[in-house]
């Protein structure tokens, strides 16, 4: 009998909600442009105001503050590309251990790229954020720093109060990457200091190819697509209104279905298993605060290339970080800037949790990683 299929990769994707997919499907089913003022127009535009309330929830903003994008890898090049242009910021300051659509949007400005380290926890290092704009503020310069709330690959919770503290009592501006954060931990968009945070949907269990950049008032300027005025002129072309349902259903319902209690005993249930499996197990960011439902760990001499093949024959998805590299396996930049050494960085793996995860998976995962490091010692001799 074949072995039922394991998901294990939420951080990439979380499969899609029931109430999402409804959603999609139901908008779908109408007709017309939401601009359009007759009946048909206005169906649809009360579809995408009820989904920007469901989001704004889910985010801690207010309605008006969420705009809505193709993906949040949109919304990182609007709030950091559009946010160099509109506030006329002269450098722009990232962590090493940032998501490649941050660190490409950085480049894309043309403008000086100043990079803040982790440390070996994979904490960003906010003394370095505190050197960068006092220097920035001795020669008249403005810079928008850009940051993760949470990171995708380690799960580490970044010192959000601590750079909100520093960024907002300055004149320079905060840009945040709340990707793998929103419904995973508080967010409080309305209220804390970041100017812009973008935001995804497949994160949550609602649809791809479709996003929000989250935008105080004075960042309403902030714009990337020109178009017709939609989304108050913040964003040009026509809403496509069923993934924005579809969206603003995910925002809804994910509370209802993501236990983080459930999901974070799920991921000590397998680090304390794999440890048993494997001694030598290197958990990476294990002494810094997680979100809970990732773990990024290492056997050493255990290739990450070879585990995933192994786990996926076996019917189990996992991945060795960020799924937005093309499909490669290869070194993490996140481990590297941790000061992880390059031989262990090619073991790396990551399992991630999410809404559907049961602990069937988690001893699914278990048994297949447990067939991966025999096989593996077996073939190198090493004794069990």
């Amino acid at each position: 009998m074949e072995r039922p299929a394991t998901y294990l990769d939420h951080n990439a994707s979380a499969p899609l909600l029931a109430e999402s997919r409804l959603a999609l499907v139901d908008a779908l089913a109408l007709t017309g442009n939401p601009s359009s003022v007759h009946q048909h127009g206005r169906a649809l535009r009360a579809l995408i105001d009820r989904a920007r309330s469901d989001v704004a929830k889910l985010a801690g903003a207010e309605r008006d503050q969420v705009v809505f994008t193709g993906s949040a890898t949109e919304a990182i090049t609007q709030a950091i590309v559009g946010g160099a242009r509109a506030f006329n910021v002269d450098a722009i300051a990232v962590s090493e251990g940032e998501h490649g659509a941050v660190l490409k949007a950085a480049e894309a400005t043309g403008l000086p790229v100043q990079l803040i380290g982790l440390d070996a926890d994979g904490l960003i290092k906010v003394d370095d954020i505190a050197r960068m704009l006092e220097q920035a503020d001795m020669v008249g310069m403005r810079m928008l720093v850009a940051v993760h709330q949470v990171n995708n690959e380690t799960g580490v919770v970044q010192p959000m109060g601590r750079i909100e503290a520093l960024v907002g009592a300055s004149p320079h501006y905060l840009f945040v990457d709340a990707a793998q954060a929103i419904g995973k931990t508080t967010l409080d968009f309305a209220s804390r200091a970041p100017d812009l945070m973008a935001v995804g949907s497949h994160k949550i269990g609602g649809p791809t190819g479709i996003g929000a950049l989250l935008m105080k008032g004075h960042a309403d300027q902030v714009r990337l697509i020109p178009g017709g005025g939609q989304e108050s002129g913040r964003r040009g072309g026509t809403e496509a209104a069923a993934l924005v349902a579809g969206f603003g259903a995910a925002a809804k319902a994910f509370p209802e279905h993501y236990r983080a209690a459930d999901v974070g005993e799920l991921v000590r249930f397998i680090e304390a298993g794999m440890r048993e499996i494997a001694p030598d197990l290197v958990v990476f960011g294990a002494a810094a605060e997680r979100v809970g439902n990732v773990s990024n760990f290492a056997v050493p001499g255990l290739k990450a290339s070879v585990a995933m093949m192994g786990l996926d024959l076996a019917g189990i998805s996992v991945s060795s970080g960020s799924a937005c590299s093309s499909g490669k396996v290869g070194p993490s930049h996140v481990l590297k800037a941790m000061g992880v050494a390059p031989a262990l960085t090619e073991c790396a793996l990551r399992v991630s949790f999410g809404w559907s995860s049961t602990k069937q998976d988690a001893e699914a995962y278990l048994n297949g990683f447990g067939d991966v490091v025999g096989r593996h010692r077996a073939r190198h001799g090493v004794a069990a």
